[in-house]
């Protein structure tokens, strides 16, 4: 199964469930503003799977889960890039969080504030999105609570980041982190498909998502330990190699530089940068 949250034409959004990755249209799933409004459902599956609303325009995509209550992130995950840079392999995983103000669609634009426009850098990523409420879960358990995956570019302002030991302040910039086009439910999608990244049509990342060090079971159970995961929880599992910052010499986005990302058989983010000032207005808003 396919959700989406789709802005409506008379304002407002809907849920919807996608019959097909080449759809146009969904179809509306009544009463139910967002997909992570559906995922607060217990019975949520069987109620996108009977939905039998009007059905609505892909064409305006709007964000996912526009609040979850949590997003969490996994550094150094993946096992290629890892080894490449001649790094032993990490024994747990490595944590860091966004808020939910850092969340944009899938077709909006990456905000570039002029006091952190030095060192924007761009990681493609792989999204579990937990479906069910988890705290001590084992593996089995874990998988188990999944309701699918999405896609995230987890967009990063490499200056503010590493201004510290801990990484939230380069991380969690407002209205800077595109996730999306879709859920896809675990039953139709698993970890192994391309994921990648381009910039204005140049291909600057791509690899495996199957080349994950921790897994999403991994993940979510090990998250489980630390905190109660709760349905429309998100947690980014990582990105590989080809980000801006590693390169030599190291390259960054810039406004209005176009940037797409790819997880095959999930779907694609399309956004632009634009250049915000420090309070987040763009040039000529009062």
């Amino acid at each position: 199964m396919r959700l989406a949250t789709v802005t409506l034409p008379t304002g407002g959004t809907a849920a919807v469930r996608i019959d097909g990755p080449a759809a146009a249209s969904g179809t509306a799933i009544p009463d139910v503003a967002d997909v992570g409004a559906l995922l607060d459902r217990p019975d949520w599956r069987a109620v996108a799977a009977a939905a039998d609303g009007p059905t609505a325009p892909l064409d305006d995509l709007g964000r996912l889960i526009p609040r979850p209550g949590k997003v969490a992130c996994v550094g150094l995950n993946y096992r290629a890039h890892i080894e490449e840079m001649g790094r032993p392999l990490p024994d747990h995983p490595t944590l860091f969080a966004k808020f939910a103000d850092a969340l944009i669609g899938p077709q909006d634009d990456i905000e570039i504030p002029s006091t952190a426009a030095e060192a924007v850098d761009w990681e493609c990523e792989l999204v579990v999105v937990v479906g069910a409420t988890l705290r001590g879960a084992d593996r089995a358990e874990a998988a188990a609570a999944i309701a699918g995956y999405t896609v995230m570019n987890d967009i990063s302002m490499r200056d503010w980041q590493f201004r510290t030991r801990e990484w939230l302040q380069g991380k969690t910039f407002g209205n800077t982190t595109p996730v999306g086009p879709v859920l896809v439910t675990a039953d139709e999608w698993q970890p192994g498909p391309n994921i990648s990244t381009e910039i204005d049509g140049e291909l600057v990342q791509q690899a495996s998502t199957g080349d994950l060090v921790f897994d999403p079971a991994d993940l979510v159970a090990y998250l489980s330990q630390i905190v109660t995961l709760r349905p429309g929880d998100l947690i980014a599992t990582g990105t590989p190699g080809g980000v801006g910052h590693a390169r030599k010499p190291p390259r960054y986005l810039a406004p209005g530089m176009t940037v797409r990302t790819t997880i095959d058989g999930i779907g694609s983010l399309q956004n632009t940068c634009v250049a915000v000032d420090g309070r987040g207005r763009r040039a000529g808003t009062p």
